[in-house]
């Protein structure tokens, strides 16, 4: 739990929070013990807590929460949370090093383990997280004592395969669901837009909302089968839904489980981006006005069709512009002046940023890795002649990072909306842009 809270903690900082804790649990659980003691061990909790050297998990707003006193200073430390891992760097070890490392301190294993995974995969809800950890600690156990390990690992991990890739997809979607927060469901259509471009809008929709109620209900939830219950009702809407419009989800859909069927869908990559007619603007009273409010959803739906090459965490961006410009000419005096204004503004700007999407990430999706890293070297040294080779490589390897990261279909929200505020700059020559 203490993994999940606090992801980028190191492990000795976590170690000495829960060692506290459970002293604090056992010593107050007793018979006997003063109706006092935990309100007191958890005031001398929180008081180490705000120590100059105190040997728990750093955050920023401690010195703000150590400002407080009594119950408002605990609950203030209660509720601090670590921003989440966005780049899961746990690395299963090798049979054989699980083992040795498991025979020589088997408590010591289980706690770098349960350390390791929590913070690597803590937006995944925690008894499924529990689940996971127990299941593979449970493997440990009995294959390292077998007379043939590789295969008894070999078994136990094909049997727990679903469990698994459960754990892995649910911490991939609650991490988005918690980035995107109220903005979720334009995230979610733009995503099936880019997928399926030959989506209807009221699938996307339909799928959207749909998406939205499981996440809001098993993310926290303290049910362990709550992702495996619902998140295979929800793969079965998408498939009755999309399967016929596209013959790679039709393929996808006739895997033989629903998290291999998961797994194929998370992996499907952009289509191709059809060329139909003009992007249909909404009329300024579409925008502002009660008889069509799916005016603006509608727009975002056909801006991912339109631009399915472009990695949705870029779309994200005129996405959060659109609806800021919109909720502020519509609560102002003159909407209709202002969404004028705006929309000219937004077009421009538009053009701009998206040249810039493509300067970025280019041809990444198409060629490997040596070929697209060979290709920018090109660029650079066309562009800079005069630069030393160890700078032109130093300029290839910041965009290829860049690309490796954001320029990809389930590129992390948070880490890449930072790298494009830096990469792409300003998207106008006034005081206030309306993308960046």
């Amino acid at each position: 739990m203490h993994s999940k809270k606090y992801p980028r903690a190191s492990f000795s900082e976590v170690i000495a929070l829960v060692n506290e804790v459970v002293s604090l649990t056992e010593t107050c659980c007793a018979q006997g013990a003063d109706p006092d003691c935990y309100d007191e061990g958890a005031s001398a909790l929180s008081a180490k807590s705000c120590e100059k050297d105190s040997p728990f998990p750093r955050h920023p707003d401690v010195a703000e929460c150590c400002a407080k006193g009594g119950l408002e200073r605990k609950l203030c430390m209660a509720a601090l949370m670590q921003p989440p891992q966005e780049f899961p760097t746990y690395v299963e070890p090798s049979n054989d090093e699980t083992c040795e490392a498991f025979k020589k301190d088997p408590k010591g294993f289980a706690e770098q383990f349960l350390y390791e995974y929590s913070s690597n995969y803590g937006q995944a809800p925690l008894r499924l997280l529990l689940g996971y950890t127990k299941s593979y600690l449970s493997m440990v156990g009995t294959c390292c004592f077998s007379p043939k390990p590789n295969t008894c690992f070999l078994h136990e991990k094909l049997q727990s395969k679903q469990i698994s890739v459960l754990t892995t997809m649910s911490n991939s979607m609650c991490s988005r669901y918690a980035a995107y927060g109220k903005k979720f469901k334009y995230s979610s259509m733009l995503k099936i837009a880019q997928k399926v471009p030959s989506a209807d809008f009221k699938d996307a929709e339909f799928l959207s909302e749909d998406s939205i109620r499981m996440l809001s209900k098993c993310c926290d939830s303290d049910a362990e089968d709550c992702m495996s219950k619902e998140l295979p009702e929800h793969v079965e809407k998408v498939c009755d839904r999309l399967s016929t419009k596209d013959s790679q989800i039709q393929s996808c859909c006739q895997e033989n489980t629903p998290m291999d069927i998961v797994l194929c869908l998370y992996s499907k990559p952009p289509a191709k981006s059809p060329k139909p007619a003009d992007l249909p603007r909404p009329t300024n009273e579409d925008m502002c006005g009660t008889e069509n409010p799916k005016a603006l959803d509608r727009y975002i739906f056909e801006i991912g069709r339109r631009y399915a090459h472009v990695p949705e965490v870029f779309l994200s961006k005129i996405l959060d512009g659109i609806t800021r410009a919109v909720s502020g000419c519509c609560s102002g005096e003159d909407p209709h002046t202002c969404l004028g204004v705006v929309r000219s503004q937004m077009k421009r700007e538009m053009v701009v940023y998206l040249a810039k999407a493509k300067e970025l990430c280019g041809d990444y999706s198409e060629l490997t890795f040596t070929e697209y890293k060979k290709g920018l070297t090109e660029k650079f040294s066309q562009k800079q002649p005069d630069a030393s080779p160890a700078t032109i490589k130093e300029l290839v390897e910041r965009r290829a990072t860049f690309a490796s990261s954001c320029c990809i279909s389930n590129a992390p929200p948070r880490y890449c909306s930072t790298q494009i505020d830096i990469e792409v700059g300003h998207t106008c020559e006034k005081e206030t842009c309306l993308l960046l």
